[in-house]
């Protein structure tokens, strides 16, 4: 990539509920054309002087770029001025693709927050090999799907590996607390992908393959899959029920482990739960959270039921309020053990102090944008995970500026 782009990172859906939340972060963080040269890109120009007017007066000379996800023409020329485009405009199956294209024929770097494995699986099978050729870094699921996860378990097997000398051949992520709220903006991406699946059936083999984000041709682990009862975790002692973002968790950490070249071993499992507690108070909460999950899927794929959930949870452009998400955390528990010796296991914490899904998130995905912009990273051109991509460096991040830790227990 030309070292003289105008831009470092351009936010693209700056007006929408995260998108705003992001141009906070990166304004108290880093300024307006001081560390950081950045710009705010959305299709309403009233709305992004808005945008910057609540970022205050050092915002004022912040410039603006008009743009439509859905104009290839000028996103090519707004991906020509900018090292990465960070772009928080979901559906990402709707309005994604032509950003994404942009970016891997200017050689643009690319952070978002999609959680849409189909639309992630079409992305890789597209453009993989062109973004190889011009050096774009494309980087999916940069918020709390699934930067924990994957960094997550990265940090978990360095420690390991420091502590006993072997990495762990499985890998357990425990939901141990958590408090936030929900967007329209999440909603409206399930929404879309039941009916990508009611238009093409097809695409439930994709979503239900555990290994669907794997590199092609390359060897599959054991994995099943994710949880959908009650079930009793003798690591924890505790019960943990279904955690909703391990269908898109799980495929994450296994698309980092394949892309590292196996170093946990090709028999490496990994799965996601929530912690619900012991005895029978914990065993009844597992029980309602997974039937109230099952429920909740069953009724999301039936269009008239799917019409109803639309009405009654919050819109696109919604999100949970200031309060919510100040007042929000997560709490996540990693263990990594090793089947040839007993002795040989480690846990850590992984914890956040905002709303996971937006106080949090906008944070990530901030920081993944300055780091792909401006840190020294190894990888070339091609889909990569947060870890594969950005790996320690973006851990460091996220502990100095985004509110997280990761800590050996």
């Amino acid at each position: 990539m030309s070292s003289d782009r105008e831009f470092d990172v351009v936010l693209l859906g700056a007006t929408g509920f995260t998108g705003k939340l992001v141009a906070e972060f990166l304004a108290e963080t880093y300024g307006t054309g001081q560390t950081l040269n950045w710009a705010l890109a959305g299709r309403n120009q009233a709305k992004l002087e808005s945008v910057r007017a609540g970022l205050g007066e050092e915002a004022a000379s912040l410039p603006l770029i008009i743009v439509d996800s859905s104009d290839a023409s000028a996103l090519n020329e707004m991906a020509a001025r900018t090292r990465v485009i960070c772009t928080t405009v979901g559906p990402y199956a709707l309005h994604g693709s032509k950003v994404v294209e942009a970016c891997v024929d200017q050689g643009t770097h690319y952070c978002d927050l999609t959680g849409e494995v189909q639309w992630m699986y079409r992305m890789i099978e597209q453009f993989q090999s062109r973004a190889e050729a011009s050096g774009a870094r494309i980087v999916h699921t940069c918020g709390f799907d699934s930067i924990p996860s994957d960094l997550g378990v990265l940090f978990t097997q360095n420690q390991m590996q420091a502590k006993h000398g072997v990495y762990g051949d499985s890998v357990k992520f425990r939901v141990a607390d958590s408090r936030g709220g929900v967007s329209g903006g999440t909603i409206a991406s399930m929404m879309n992908m039941m009916e990508e699946v009611r238009e093409d059936p097809s695409i439930r083999d994709i979503i239900n393959d555990p290994y669907a984000l794997n590199p092609l041709n390359m060897p599959r682990g054991e994995d099943g899959p994710d949880q959908l009862v009650a079930m009793y975790d003798a690591d924890f002692k505790a019960w943990t029920a279904p955690f909703v973002m391990a269908a898109i968790n799980t495929r994450v950490v296994r698309r980092s482990h394949a892309l590292m070249g196996y170093p946990w071993g090709k028999q490496f499992r990994y799965d996601e739960a929530m912690l619900t507690g012991p005895g029978p108070q914990g065993y009844l909460k597992a029980v309602a959270i997974a039937a109230g999950s099952v429920m909740t899927m069953l009724g999301a794929a039936f269009g008239p039921v799917r019409s109803m959930m639309k009405s009654l949870l919050p819109a696109q452009g919604e999100g949970p309020s200031l309060e919510t998400r100040e007042s929000g955390y997560f709490d996540i528990e990693f263990y990594a053990a090793n089947s040839s010796a007993s002795d040989k296991c480690i846990k850590v914490r992984v914890t956040g102090d905002k709303d996971p899904g937006y106080g949090a998130t906008a944070r990530m995905l901030g920081e993944s944008a300055v780091c792909l912009a401006k840190d020294s990273l190894e990888t070339g051109g091609g889909f990569w995970t947060p870890a594969t991509a950005m790996g320690d460096r973006l851990i460091q991040r996220l502990q100095a500026n985004a509110g997280m830790k990761f800590t050996v227990l």
